[in-house]
């Protein structure tokens, strides 16, 4: 039998799953913690160490599931990183790209190198917390202690192996790659004062990078653990999982961030796609995850936090299909929703200054919330059919977001179009997808997902005839 674990790390939360793919497809969950930025020294940080330490827990209860030998590959957020020293030792904790210190950055960055200039370098779109405004902003002194720079999973994957790899998913979030050369922008790092030899070799997903360091395995008591450099980007992982039909597609990876777009097989920086804040991060094998990102189920995670959690989520969606829809649009990609002190009130306030109707009730807040996020969705995805010269027949929601079914009926009304819902775990999916490619249990992500979509159940929601134009 063959064993595949999955480690998923959040913003909130990381898991350590194990796989059995034998007859059916069933994911146990091995090991659950939680996980959080927190100040210190003056800027909001991540505890890699705990991090890691949480992941070797949950590995430690694997022989005790008769795991033996397994592979194993690991998914995070992107743009944050690790700066390390000569000996491989970490020089500070990482810091979150929720902090504020890159809140003006873009204006330094692009006075001395234009902003059309970098997006046909990178193709990458351009959000205040990206990795090259992150590392602008820099302790010079750290920088000169550092010898290399590693993504989040990279450097987990340092810690299990002892092998520097950069994998592109995650590394061309950074908008330091160049698009045409497939390596990293010279002209970009000396902007920065950086060197190419501070950056590790860059690999493909499904590059098996080694096996758990025999110290490890022999302290934690470990199987034999082979790694896999998957698509470290959670977000490309959870493309991966997507299990389409047909060619026509599009997918809105639902969960704190909603990120919408389609997979090409190359960039495109057109004019309006970078007036547009389009990106071009790199997808597995050989794709471009073409999309954009706005704020998602971010919004009610937050309405739900400034209420002390006193209602589920899917209580907060049942009070708000209870509203008629559509009654305001709300433009959550305003700087204002990145992190008010009262969601509620901010929402209000939009809607006062922009003459829309303010929605009393909470479950009007809510409604608001959902119905503008659908309107967003539908613009976004014509914008992406002009911008592809192609034509979108589905829409496919996966992650978290994808359960709220109000949203997928709102957003199939609003784009017209048919929403397929699911999988919840795109991301776990595509990282084992990614694992058995490496394997050579399929040869082709074509394969892979067709023998998912045979595996898994999903929610086909179609356009009602109230479907707003």
């Amino acid at each position: 039998m063959r064993h595949y674990v999955t480690i998923d790390i959040g913003a909130s939360s990381g898991r350590v799953m194990l796989a059995d793919v034998d007859k059916d497809l069933v994911f146990k969950e091995v090991h659950r913690f939680k996980n959080g930025f927190h100040k210190s020294t003056g800027h909001e940080r991540w505890d890699i160490q705990m991090i890691y330490q949480e992941i070797l827990q949950g590995l430690s209860k694997l022989k005790g599931l008769g795991v033996e030998e397994c592979f194993l590959g690991i998914d995070t957020w992107a743009v944050d990183y690790c700066l390390i020293d000569t000996d491989g030792k970490l020089l500070a904790q990482p810091i979150s790209y929720r902090d504020s210190r890159t809140d003006q950055t873009i204006d330094k960055v692009t006075q001395q190198m234009s902003k059309q200039d970098i997006y046909q370098r990178t193709g990458v779109q351009f959000l205040d917390f990206n990795t090259l405004f992150q590392l602008y902003e820099e302790d010079p002194a750290l920088l000169k202690q550092t010898d290399q720079i590693l993504m989040i999973p990279d450097y987990l994957t340092y810690l299990l192996t002892g092998k520097k790899v950069g994998e592109v998913t995650n590394a061309s979030t950074t908008q330091l790659l160049n698009v045409d050369t497939r390596e990293y922008d010279e002209t970009i790092l000396a902007l920065l004062q950086l060197k190419r030899t501070q950056f590790p070799e860059l690999v493909e997903p499904g590059t098996i990078v080694g096996k758990v360091k025999d110290t490890l395995q022999l302290a934690h008591n470990l199987p034999d653990i082979h790694v896999v450099s998957v698509a470290t980007h959670d977000t490309a992982s959870a493309i991966v999982g997507i299990p389409v039909k047909n060619d026509n597609w599009a997918y809105i990876s639902s969960g704190t961030w909603s990120l919408i777009g389609v997979e090409t097989q190359r960039p495109i920086r057109s004019k309006e796609s970078y007036e547009a804040n389009y990106t071009n991060e790199w997808g597995a094998f050989g794709t471009y995850r073409f999309l954009k990102n706005i704020n998602g189920m971010w919004i009610v995670q937050e309405v739900a936090r400034q209420l002390g959690y006193r209602y589920s989520y899917p209580e907060l969606a049942d009070m708000a299909a209870q509203q008629k829809p559509f009654q305001q649009f709300i433009d959550f990609t305003d700087a204002r929703f990145k992190h008010p002190i009262s969601m509620i009130d901010e929402i209000k306030d939009y809607c006062k200054e922009h003459n829309e109707i303010v929605p009393s009730t909470l479950g009007e807040v809510v409604m608001s919330i959902y119905s503008s996020l659908a309107v967003s969705y539908a613009k976004e995805l014509e914008r992406i059919e002009r911008l592809t010269n192609l034509p979108i027949d589905a829409v496919h929601v996966v992650g978290g977001g994808s359960q709220v079914r109000l949203l997928n009926q709102l957003t199939a009304d609003a784009s017209g179009k048919q929403v397929v819902a699911g999988p919840t775990e795109g991301t776990a999916l595509g990282n084992l997808l990614v694992q058995m490619i490496a394997d050579n249990r399929f040869s082709t992500i074509k394969e892979a997902r067709r023998w998912l979509e045979s595996h898994i159940q999903t929610e086909t929601v179609n356009p009602t005839k109230e479907a707003i134009q």
